[in-house]
């Protein structure tokens, strides 16, 4: 069987079971290798990706179940151009071992998406279920902040 998505903007089809994890669909089938596999249980965010602009868990969604276009780390840039967020994690050099740090954009992209202005509260509590084994939550913290003056017309910190 079959199964159709849209992944960043371009249709895409596998072969792979319908009940086989977005997550390896991506990596093994589309090569999209940005989205990493931490835990397998939905419980580290390093899978983070969005679904029609919500962030979900590949490694928990079957890819027979994806309900709408998935955009994944790759598809954050437009080109060559990072996208404010992507730009700010640079800025702040906030990947160590950058092995969680895509999930940690995607999980701040829905963040921002939903509260363009957020305090240090609220990024705590939208990235608490994103784990970094660097320790590099006050780097994360501060680049989200530089990503949302950003995006709303200011200047980057």
């Amino acid at each position: 069987m079959t199964v159709t998505c849209v992944v960043n903007g371009t249709p895409r089809q596998t072969d792979m079971a319908p009940e086989t994890p977005l997550l390896w669909v991506l990596r093994d089938d589309f090569g999209l290798t940005g989205t990493k596999f931490g835990c397998g249980i939905a419980a580290c965010g390093a899978c983070t990706v969005h679904i029609d602009g919500e962030a979900v868990r590949a490694c928990q969604i079957p890819v027979g179940d994806v309900w709408g276009d998935v955009t994944t780390i790759e598809g954050m840039a437009q080109g060559d151009t990072l996208s404010p967020l992507q730009d700010a994690w640079v800025r702040h050099q906030v990947a160590q071992c950058g092995f969680c740090q895509s999930g940690q954009i995607m999980q701040a992209a829905d963040l921002l998406s939903e509260n363009p202005d957020p305090t240090d509260e609220d990024i705590d509590a939208a990235m608490g279920g994103n784990l970094c084994r660097c320790g590099t939550y006050s780097a994360i913290r501060a680049a989200i902040h530089d990503a949302a003056r950003v995006l709303n017309g200011g200047r980057a910190g």
